[in-house]
């Protein structure tokens, strides 16, 4: 009886998110329009670039590399589970308008519960682009929520060879994480992404996330954990600023503090950030003023400023 359950939680989740991905496909990854200073290209699927140059960019799609480098640094932003365009334009306007370009990294839901097919799939693709594109430094990273397990995720191929991609981690320069997300917040993160506003369908999809993590442990379960121990060890020593939130049941700062505290062990410059009431991965939209001082005055500490020639103190 429990396998019959789980077969059809299992189609009737496939149904929804179907459904779902084709819904927000049209809407969060159409071209950007009547943005005066912002555009926007699909690299892949799974990558979109957002950059206030005008001219045509063209890539080629074997290496991901730029047939034309845009002479702009980079930021690499890992986006949150389901996010939409026009949110993610904000936080990409903040970096393009300093003469940054934006390339954000963002999964389906399908993705994340299958990562060998899924996810990891996508690591790999970031990975190639970032070695092919090596004129793109100063690196920034700017991840949010599930973005931390993804940024594992390729953290765990670039420490299957070394020799090979040292020199890419060489080009970070600072990072950010906004209401990152570990692998126990899963059955809390993924039903409130997918059903903001539904608490039936949130109750049952928490349901089958629980069910998934217990039944597809080899296939799911085991590689949640591996990324989550390398977020924790990380091999990506840049400064880092947290951006959390005490009501926030998804990214937690108790998660978060012991992300803190692993890093600073490993002598890694932590600045913490952390307000008693916001929301997940909106903390700019609840707190703009503070968000951006916050940021810039990190940005800054790193040097990224200066070395993109922006002056200092300038409001963003």
């Amino acid at each position: 009886m429990e396998f019959i359950i789980g077969i059809v939680l299992v189609f009737l989740l496939l149904i929804i998110l179907r459904k779902i991905y084709r819904r927000l496909k049209r809407s969060a990854m159409a071209p950007l329009k009547n943005r005066r200073y912002l555009s926007s290209k699909d690299i892949t699927k799974n990558m979109t670039l957002y950059t206030n140059n005008k001219v045509n960019i063209e890539v080629d799609p074997k290496t991901l590399a730029f047939k034309k480098p845009t002479g702009n640094p980079l930021v690499l932003m890992m986006a949150w589970l389901m996010a939409k365009q026009k949110h993610l334009k904000k936080y990409a306007q903040i970096y393009t308008e300093m003469g940054f370009d934006v390339m954000v990294v963002h999964i389906t839901p399908w993705q994340l519960l299958w990562p060998a097919k899924g996810t990891q799939v996508v690591a790999a693709e970031t990975l190639k682009f970032l070695e092919n594109n090596k004129s793109y430094a100063p690196i920034v990273m700017h991840g949010f929520s599930v973005g931390a397990y993804q940024m594992g995720e390729i953290m765990l191929q670039m420490s299957r060879d070394m020799e090979r991609y040292s020199s890419i981690l060489d080009r970070f320069v600072c990072q950010i994480w906004d209401s990152a997300a570990d692998i126990t917040e899963i059955p809390v993160g993924v039903p409130k992404s997918i059903f903001p506003k539904n608490e039936r369908m949130q109750s049952a999809l928490r349901n089958y996330t629980l069910y998934h993590l217990k039944t597809f442990h080899n296939q799911a379960t085991i590689h949640y954990m591996r990324s989550s121990q390398m977020f924790h060890s990380t091999l990506l020593k840049a400064p880092a600023l947290f951006f959390v939130s005490e009501n926030d049941p998804i990214g937690p700062p108790s998660s978060n503090q012991a992300v803190r505290e692993n890093w600073e062990r490993a002598n890694i410059k932590v600045t913490f950030k952390c307000w008693q009431r916001s929301q997940h991965a909106a903390h700019l939209i609840k707190h703009r003023d503070e968000y951006l001082e916050t940021l810039f005055q990190h940005l800054e500490s790193c040097g990224v400023l200066e070395s993109v020639g922006v002056a200092k103190r300038a409001k963003l």
